[in-house]
């Protein structure tokens, strides 16, 4: 979640899924989209290959490491065969995948290698950010990049699909008004984490994804968005908002007016009286945000 200038602080509940590599007969998870899989052995019956699940929202190095899995290989292989796989990156991306690896079940045929595996993620992006996606980017003075990346931040921010929408849109606002976006999941990405709860310190840190020292978006998007965040981020919800807080799971309050947000941080509190203390958003000092605890 994000705050105004003048207090500078924050309530967010980023959510990140935590499921688990599955490599088997045909699984597919969450929102993934199924890449064809059949393949024919000698006999001429169907065989199905073992699959990699790559679900939505995963960052880049956890890709990675569920790529050695599924190909037995020693951890930090495949990000070491990054230089040698020629993947068809938008020049914006500057060689970093991040944010072009699709979330989706995928083949792990015999001889299949990290580059190989890396490419067909990158294939599926092109194909899915292919015409439409540029066209609904330039729709909002963006560029294909640009909408990966705040597709990226909705994929991490947003604690429902239903809620994208919305979450697009306070990003979008903030953007347009000049105002720091404020975000504790960029912040997560600078420090290499997930949702541990974000402290004053931590704003401080000099990073590009340091979303509360730093205007406009992050430099790359900071996980890999799925079809759902896409479509949030080419087609925000109508709407004024600027803050948003998650009271609870299924319950995120959206609003411009920041007296209205402070009355649902402090109903986020009552509710969370059990959890880590945080700086309160009117008690932090001038120029320095505060963030609140973060979790799922």
């Amino acid at each position: 979640m994000q705050t105004n200038t003048p207090p500078r602080s924050t309530i967010r509940l980023t959510r990140r899924g935590r499921l688990a590599l599955l490599v088997t007969g045909a699984v597919a998870a969450g929102t993934a989209v199924v890449v064809p899989l059949l393949t024919l052995a000698a006999g001429g019956a169907e065989e199905k290959p073992a699959t990699l699940v790559i679900p939505a929202g995963w960052r880049a190095g956890q890709v990675y490491d569920a790529v050695d899995k599924a190909l037995g290989l020693p951890p930090g292989s495949t990000r070491t065969s990054l230089d040698k796989a020629p993947l068809k990156l938008p020049n914006e991306a500057a060689g970093n995948p991040e944010g072009y690896l699709f979330p989706a079940t995928y083949p792990v045929r015999k001889g299949a290698t990290p580059q190989s595996l890396l490419q067909l993620m990158v294939d599926t992006a092109d194909k899915k950010y292919g015409p439409p996606v540029a066209a609904g980017a330039q729709r909002n003075a963006m560029n294909v990049h640009q909408a990966v990346t705040i597709a990226s931040i909705v994929q991490a921010e947003a604690s429902t699909k239903a809620d994208m929408g919305k979450v697009a849109r306070v990003i979008l606002n903030r953007l347009n008004s000049g105002m720091p976006l404020q975000m504790d999941s960029t912040l997560h990405y600078a420090l290499s984490r997930e949702t541990v709860p974000a402290g004053p310190n931590d704003t401080q840190v000099e990073s590009p994804y340091n979303s509360y020292q730093r205007t406009g978006l992050p430099p790359t998007p900071i996980d890999n968005p799925g079809e759902d965040a896409m479509r949030a981020a080419l087609n925000p919800t109508p709407g004024d908002w600027l803050y948003f807080v998650t009271i609870r799971p299924g319950d995120t309050r959206f609003t411009a007016d920041y007296d209205e947000h402070l009355r649902n941080v402090a109903e986020y509190r009552a509710v969370h009286q059990g959890a880590a203390a945080a700086p309160s958003p009117s008690g932090s000092p001038p120029g320095s945000p505060a963030p609140e605890p973060s979790g799922s």
